[in-house]
């Protein structure tokens, strides 16, 4: 089994890398070689097999056809400029959100062309691509209506991904991400940031700053569940899909409001006072015209599974990110 992973070096992509490695196969089959590739050279894992490592930028001419030149028989496609930077810098975003999605599965088509070829092709979007106005809780076949740049091109992504592996180019999985907390590390550029860093600051004793309302709600899942969604897309059976190919992800319906408590109930008040609330128009009129709840049947349908609290999710980051040790 050979796997392309791009996007590797963020966060999903070390997690999936890790993943990977610790199942040793997918679909059936070994894993032999792996690809990891990034704006930036992923770290080199260890790893039994074959690796290779590289920093490209996949919207250059020919780098996604020196990436599929192997004929992975999985491609993770993670790369993507976030919601805030995208929204910022139009260019860059439409760059490496739109030109470099088509370049890969441009390259994938190519490869094709000389003997046949059809890899399993997992394009991770976001719910960002449903826009106002939405019903109380969104099916996953509601139109997509993006408000903001991030969400328009990964809606392109979507369509692409459906009518190429509608011409059998490409075995396309979709799954829209809800926003994934507790992320680990140092706060990204995403405007979504914030539902991150009001929870994982405070628990290693770091004040956070809160830019929007408590009563905003927003969709929720860990990073674990987000790795868990890639795999299963790994390895799902496509057919039941149809022309749907991208599908929701389960998740968590939450308010600020909820986040806090939870963070009050497994750390304590001391850490929630760690909050403070300093008010951000621009963030706040970018998350206001995102979805808040999804009708997630079709997803747990194929097998999707994500948490049910806020406290599971907080508990995961403590076992993944704190050694498991909660702050007394």
């Amino acid at each position: 089994m050979n796997i392309l992973v791009v996007g590797a070096a963020g966060m999903l992509g070390r997690k999936l890398v890790a993943a990977l490695i610790q199942r040793a196969a997918l679909r059936g089959r070994r894993i032999e070689t792996l690809t990891l590739a990034d704006i930036v050279e992923p770290q080199r894992p260890d790893f039994g097999g074959r690796v290779e490592t590289v920093a490209v930028d996949l919207a250059a001419p020919e780098t996604a056809a020196r990436l599929v030149a192997s004929r992975p028989d999985v491609i993770f496609h993670l790369a993507a400029v976030v919601s805030g930077e995208a929204e910022a810098d139009f260019d860059k975003g439409y760059q490496v959100n739109l030109d470099g999605t088509r370049s890969l599965f441009e390259a994938v088509r190519r490869a094709g062309a000389a003997a046949p070829y059809c890899p399993r092709v997992v394009f991770t979007s976001s719910i960002v691509v449903f826009g106002e106005p939405l019903p109380e809780v969104i099916a996953d076949s509601h139109c997509l209506t993006p408000l903001t740049s991030y969400g328009t091109q990964k809606a392109i992504g979507e369509l692409l991904l459906a009518d190429y592996s509608r011409r059998d180019f490409l075995d396309g999985v979709g799954i829209r991400l809800p926003t994934i907390s507790i992320r680990p590390g140092k706060p990204n550029k995403a405007a979504s940031g914030f539902f991150s860093s009001i929870l994982r600051e405070p628990l290693i004793g770091r004040e956070a700053v809160l830019p929007v309302a408590e009563t905003v709600r927003h969709w929720f899942a860990s990073p674990r569940a987000a790795v868990d969604f890639m795999l299963h897309a790994a390895e799902l059976d496509s057919a039941p899909l149809g022309s749907q190919r991208t599908i929701t992800m389960p998740g968590l319906s939450a308010t600020v409001a909820d986040q806090i408590e939870a963070l009050r109930r497994v750390a304590g008040e001391g850490a929630a006072r760690l909050i403070r609330r300093e008010p951000n128009p621009v963030i706040a009129g970018i998350i206001a015209g995102w979805p808040r709840s999804f009708d997630a049947r079709r997803a747990e349908a194929f097998g999707f599974r994500a948490e049910k609290s806020f406290d599971d999710i907080i508990r995961v980051h403590i076992e993944d990110e704190l050694s498991g040790v909660e702050p007394a």
